[in-house]
């Protein structure tokens, strides 16, 4: 099955996330199939930058998303529209 996850980039206490596109059983931060977006929390406010197009290819697919990955979609968006 494939997934659109977030994968843990950054220093200690620094988080940093990348979105992408990955088998379910590959490792958190392992092997991808690509990667869709990114995401920091760090900064205020936070950092949300998604390719739509991207991510409607791969649900398309059958890809799916997790529940904080869904909601960073949706936040991304309600962004765009605005």
């Amino acid at each position: 099955m494939v997934k659109i996850r977030l994968a843990r980039h950054g220093a200690k206490k620094r988080p940093y996330y990348r979105v992408i596109v990955a088998n379910s059983r590959s490792p958190r931060d392992g092997r991808f199939i690509d990667e869709v977006g990114r995401y920091n929390p760090c900064v205020e406010p936070a950092m949300v930058q998604i390719d739509l197009d991207k991510v409607d290819e791969w649900l398309a697919k059958g890809a799916q998303p997790t529940d904080t990955v869904a909601a960073l979609i949706k936040q991304a968006r309600e962004n765009a529209t605005a």
